[in-house]
């Protein structure tokens, strides 16, 4: 309920010839709002009983104007509100029977409280205290603008004050403004001197200048002819240059004609051989046959797979002796097993510097895969020669960058791969590579 809404007129009380003063409804409707609460629900009337269920305070706040028509309208609620109040404030109600209200209560309890009992002379007491309220209200409305009034003229009088501070600043700047006017003339005479003088140099320098000019353009002319002589100078060592060249070109001419005619003969020779032993072609190698037999009795494999754990730095570093040998290492594979107590730069850092010497020793071409899949960030590391360092892409682990790398390689190069996850072994084997535990590659690195 809004305030204009409160301030509404009541309906019609008997007795009264105005409507209660504000104060005295809102007391009203407090007392008989907090009275609707305990009244049995059978009493309430029907247009109070969405809001019964409310607290008291809410309740005078949103249905005060129900309330106040309710009290008006109907004697038998408002009885029992009364007989509520009775119960609540017993003295203050028989003080009011009695004719006699205390002095000292509060006139606006006094009025409401009345209102509801209805004694004798109630309607006297609600006048009264609407006259003391009205009165109270007009006081508080002329301290109001006394207050104000005192307030504007304590304004007109800073204002005041103000204006005249201001007219003083004005004076003083027109007086500095005249000063620096006088200063500006003098400026401008000055400036006005200089001007003439700074004409009679830039005259003096013109004409210096066009003597500059004509000495240029005689030095010019002195460079022309030089660099002419050197142009034709350099032309006749080119065809010099040129002459020497195709010399040089038929002696080595004449030399690759020997050579080319050497091991043609050469070659002849060892095909007159062939025919004149009659050679049959061969096929296969003496060791096929021992080959074949060992093969009946089990399945070979290579000893660095068969003889050698996958973890044996013996084996990672018999492998890296393979010609040409690809060596790809699943970067954090290898240090969050190795280093799980460093930071992930950290790990990176040791991971590098320690395949350096590594690499130098063997000579293998080293790439290090590292995963970025969950960043946009590519840290920049220190990458040591011969070790290319590679970040997977956004959205891509850095095991499908392995598999790529072993992809990309001819077949018969040999590729060895560095990672201790199952599924990476097992897809670079199938591919080709040869596979190693990141196990391996700490341990060979920690006896270097």
């Amino acid at each position: 309920m809004t305030g204009a809404e409160a301030l509404e007129p009541d309906p019609a009380v008997p007795g009264l010839d105005r409507p209660l003063p504000d104060r005295v409804r809102a007391r009203v409707v407090a007392l008989a709002a907090d009275s609707l609460g305990r009244m049995p629900a059978d009493q309430v009337p029907s247009s109070l009983t969405r809001v019964a269920a409310f607290a008291p305070a809410r309740r005078a706040r949103l249905a005060a104007t129900q309330i106040a028509s309710v009290l008006a309208t109907d004697e038998g609620f408002r009885e029992h509100v009364a007989a509520d109040v009775r119960a609540q404030v017993p003295d203050l109600a028989g003080a009011l029977d009695a004719g006699t209200p205390p002095s000292a209560a509060d006139p606006v309890d006094l009025a409401a409280v009345a209102y509801l009992l209805r004694p004798d002379g109630w309607a006297g007491l609600v006048a009264a205290s609407g006259e003391a309220s009205l009165a109270e209200d007009t006081g508080a409305a002329d301290r109001q603008a006394a207050r104000r009034a005192d307030q504007l003229r304590r304004q007109v009088e800073t204002l005041t004050e103000s204006l005249k501070e201001a007219r003083a600043r004005q004076r003083d700047q027109v007086a500095e403004l005249k000063s620096e006017n006088a200063d500006l003339r003098h400026k401008l005479g000055d400036a006005r001197a200089r001007a003439r003088s700074a004409e009679t140099a830039s005259a003096a320098a013109e004409a210096a200048a066009v003597a500059a000019r004509a000495a240029a353009a005689a030095a010019s002319a002195r460079h022309d002819a030089d660099l002419r002589r050197v142009r034709a100078r350099v032309e006749e060592l080119e065809r010099d240059l040129a002459a020497v060249r195709r010399s040089e070109r038929a002696e080595r001419g004449s030399e690759a004609l020997r050579a080319r005619l050497l091991l043609d003969t050469l070659l002849e020779t060892a095909q007159g051989l062939r025919r004149e032993l009659a050679l049959p072609p061969v096929e296969g190698s003496p060791a096929d046959s021992v080959e074949a037999h060992v093969a009946e009795h089990g399945t070979r494999t290579t000893s660095g797979h068969g003889s050698l754990a996958s973890d044996d730095p013996v084996l990672l570093e018999q492998l890296l002796t393979l010609p040409r040998v690809h060596l790809v290492v699943d970067g954090y594979n290898v240090t969050k097993a190795a280093w799980p107590e460093l930071s992930l730069e950290r790990q990176r850092d040791r991971l590098l510097a320690g395949v350096a010497p590594l690499v130098a020793r063997s000579g293998a071409e080293v790439t290090v895969v590292f995963d970025a899949a969950d960043s946009t960030d590519r840290p920049v590391v220190n990458r040591p020669r011969g070790v290319r360092v590679l970040y997977s892409r956004a959205g891509v682990i850095a095991d499908d960058v392995i598999r790529e790398l072993v992809a990309a390689e001819p077949k018969g190069r040999p590729v060895v791969v560095v990672s201790s996850d199952n599924a990476v072994v097992r897809d670079v084997v199938r591919a080709g590579a040869r596979a190693a535990a990141a196990g391996a590659l700490t341990r060979l690195l920690a006896r270097s």
